[in-house]
């Protein structure tokens, strides 16, 4: 294993940078500062125009390297050992194993990370030990998987990387004050855009070296298979959250609903098309994934191989989420909505099950898009879907979206199964048909024994996956046949 540079010789690095930016605000600010002095004093002239510039442009460095006091807002709700005594026995197991304090402060956060961090007092002097923990991280790992990242992020305690980054992060904010304060058109920008980025291209490097001495804390201390294994679930589940979290959570958090989120993450991610595309990311991110100069955190690949020759550890074979470790779900959700989007939008929410979803939240938007193309798919009738299914691209250009454009080329074919999909739901769903919007399926529409996807009806029919005598049979038995896709008339139900 590559050796790292030593806890002493990380904080002296920090120290000097961080001196050599004040040094170089400090000059600079006096730079312009003696430039209306020297003007009075040797060239017995004044230019109001350059004083107001030099002493404005200087008194705003100098305002902006004032060091700040750190405000640390809560970033979720508090856990407590009272509350969540298997957790914190965890916590407690992790920290001795490392010989490590432990956290002050325990938060749970709404993202697919953990964290250590000082935060309070002023440049790290005065601060706190302060762990967070992701809720939909602790259903994305087993228990042993998350015995792993908690020694991982106690690493960065026992190495000294917490106590550096008050130091670090609070020149990063210093650096993007000063920028701020002198305006993007400012020549004056120049030097602290070239400190910022050396600043940060040596900092995050050293970043990336406090991590793979984290990891190899955790292998010796919890084994490298949980770690590795760990490492490959957080890489492979982080965007699968994102995705979940835009594309499944926000349209129902907008409607005013409140949806059980672990349950949905959960169905999202064990869905066969979501596990696919994770797997497959972090099969990509094994073979090509490359470090960046401003990355903070070394590809996957390196971190694997740099532990790989340490001691596995011991996987049991009962090995439950991490979840597991903590009590009452439903009311952690609330709690960590009440953080997001604060007390009165949450209170407001209205609890909502994720079969309810499709008749609750999305036929108002279904029936919103086919009321906007009313005039285009006037006259167009479920069993004459083939011979439309023909063209996509002009039946698509003859629609409009949500903002009431209309498509281009390239999303023309998207727009017009959009369209007739929402359309032929609608209607299905007025007349008492079900619909099934869980996370990471596509959407279908149930109709005694008929399992209809009704925003794949036109591609499918388009390719020849669906034959026209297929869907003209399926018309028949859903008794939609010469029903008017123009004049979808449906109600929520």
């Amino acid at each position: 294993m590559a050796s790292y540079p030593s806890i002493f010789g990380r904080a002296l690095m920090a120290v000097v940078l961080m001196i050599g930016f004040y040094l170089l605000a400090l000059a600079v600010s006096a730079g312009l500062l003696y430039i209306p002095y020297a003007e009075v004093v040797y060239a017995h002239r004044i230019s109001v125009k350059l004083t107001l510039i030099c002493i404005l442009g200087g008194f705003a460095i100098l305002w902006s390297i004032v060091p700040r006091f750190d405000k640390f807002p809560a970033p979720g709700p508090a856990l407590t050992r009272d509350q969540h005594p298997q957790l914190f026995d965890e916590l407690e197991t992790v920290a001795r194993g490392t010989r490590q304090a432990m956290p002050v402060e325990v938060y749970l956060v709404p993202d697919l990370n953990a964290w250590v961090t000082q935060r309070g007092g002023i440049m790290g002097f005065g601060s706190r030990r302060v762990m967070g923990l992701g809720l939909p991280l602790m259903r994305a790992l087993t228990r042993s998987q998350f015995r792993a990242v908690l020694a991982h992020e106690f690493g960065h305690y026992h190495g000294g990387d917490t106590k550096l980054g008050p130091w670090i992060y609070k020149t990063r904010n210093a650096i993007g004050r000063t920028l701020g304060s002198l305006g993007k058109s400012s020549l004056l920008q120049l030097p602290f855009l070239w400190y910022g980025k050396m600043f940060l291209r040596i900092t995050h490097a050293v970043s990336r070296h406090q991590e793979f001495v984290a990891d190899e804390l955790a292998a010796r201390s919890v084994g490298a298979r949980p770690l590795t294994d760990g490492l490959r679930a957080v890489h492979g589940t982080a965007p699968a959250f994102a995705a979940y979290w835009r594309n499944e959570c926000a349209p129902v958090l907008q409607a005013g609903f409140r949806p059980p989120l672990v349950e949905g993450f959960e169905k999202f991610i064990q869905s066969s098309r979501i596990a696919e595309a994770i797997n497959k990311h972090v099969d990509e991110e094994l073979k090509t994934g490359k470090a960046d100069p401003y990355d903070t955190h070394p590809p996957l690949k390196e971190r694997i191989a740099a532990v790989a020759n340490l001691p596995a550890g011991d996987i049991p074979a009962d090995d439950p989420p991490a979840l597991s470790l903590l009590e009452n779900i439903p009311a952690l959700e609330g709690k960590l909505l009440v953080s997001v989007a604060g007390a009165e939008a949450a209170g407001k929410l209205k609890p909502i099950r994720w079969d309810q979803v499709g008749a609750q939240v999305y036929l108002a938007q279904w029936t919103q898009l086919a009321r906007s193309n009313a005039e285009a798919l006037k006259g167009v009738t479920p069993e004459s879907l083939p011979a439309w299914a023909a063209d996509l691209k002009k039946l698509g250009r003859s629609f409009v979206g949500f903002s009431g454009q209309r498509p281009d080329d390239e999303n023309a074919e998207g727009l017009a199964g959009a369209v007739t999909g929402a359309a032929l739901a609608a209607l299905l769903l007025s007349n008492g048909a079900k619909a099934n919007a869980t996370p990471g399926q596509d959407v279908t529409v149930t109709w005694g024994e008929i399992v209809l996807e009704p925003f794949k009806v036109m591609q499918a029919l388009a390719v020849g996956k669906t034959s026209s005598e297929t869907w003209l049979r399926q018309c028949t038995e859903l008794g939609i046949t010469g029903k008017d896709l123009g004049a979808v008339t449906a109600t929520e139900t």
